[in-house]
């Protein structure tokens, strides 16, 4: 049997943004594939492809006709083994995932589809059941909600480069020293934190004075006993902090590509999308 649950976890991945729900519905596929008659079926993994999708659809749209918080940040997915494991190449970035979050699902999966597993409209046509004109409208819209004409996208790549903005970055931070950490941050910064049912100090905060104020305070309330790892999450740089053994925080970092400035800062708090993460790390 081919390891079917990594080939299509990043598939599913991708569109519901949670790790937990993808091991599900890989599952659930499987599980009903396996189960049924399967005469007929000439592409194995394209069938299961097409039911992977459409069910993470309809997972992400349940999703969404709940209440949703004033910010909702994906499941973080250790990326660091990447290079060896060829499926969690096809894991979109964070700031990524971030901005899909504009999108309906339909789009989301038309856009995941075309840019990350470069299918043809034709294909991707046949995965949603519409036309291949309808294929090109939903990967149109996706675009337009997700980025501004000209914008470059961010970067998360580790490098000697990245890893030195974060070390000074932290030490900025315990040394209280405004003035570094704000020279640190783009213009256009923001901070997204996402607690679940834990209270943040604050959800949403932009502009640079405001979010180095913000860091300095949070830290230096809450986070002056842990101990930070760096790590690679979703492709992109990150900070793990353990209190005795137990991640409790994942902050994940978008570099900008012109002026190597961080561009935005993502607080992982919610302990139940830490669960897998800190399973991996242990």
């Amino acid at each position: 049997m081919k390891d079917y649950q990594k080939q299509l976890f990043p598939y599913a991945y991708n569109i519901a943004g949670s790790a937990e729900d993808a091991r599900d519905i890989v599952q659930d596929v499987l599980t009903a594939y396996y189960a049924a008659p399967r005469e007929g079926i000439e592409n194995e993994k394209a069938y299961l492809v097409k039911s992977v999708i459409n069910h993470a659809i309809n997972a992400k749209n349940r999703k969404k006709r709940t209440v949703q918080p004033e910010v909702w940040l994906p499941e973080p997915v250790a990326t660091e083994a990447a290079d060896t494991n060829v499926y969690l190449k096809d894991i979109l970035s964070y700031s990524l995932l971030v901005l899909l979050e504009k999108l309906n699902a339909r789009e989301r999966a038309a856009f995941i589809l075309k840019e990350s597993f470069d299918y043809a409209h034709h294909e991707i046509a046949d995965i949603l059941g519409t036309t291949e004109e309808h294929s090109r409208k939903l990967l149109s819209r996706a675009k337009a909600k997700l980025f501004k004409p000209g914008e470059p996208a961010a970067t998360g790549i580790r490098s000697a480069q990245t890893s030195a903005l974060l070390e000074n970055y932290i030490a900025a931070i315990r040394g209280r020293n405004m003035e570094k950490l704000e020279s640190l941050l783009a213009e256009d910064i923001a901070f997204y934190a996402d607690g679940g049912k834990l209270n943040v100090v604050k959800r949403i905060c932009t502009g640079v004075p405001d979010v180095a104020e913000l860091l300095i305070h949070v830290y230096h309330t809450y986070q002056t006993g842990s101990s930070v790892r760096f790590a690679t999450i979703n492709h992109q740089p990150a900070f793990l902090y353990y209190v005795e053994d137990r991640l409790y925080v994942c902050q994940v970092f978008a570099v900008s590509p012109e002026n190597g400035r961080i561009l935005q800062i993502s607080n992982i708090v919610d302990p139940e999308k830490l669960k897998i993460l800190a399973g991996h790390f242990a």
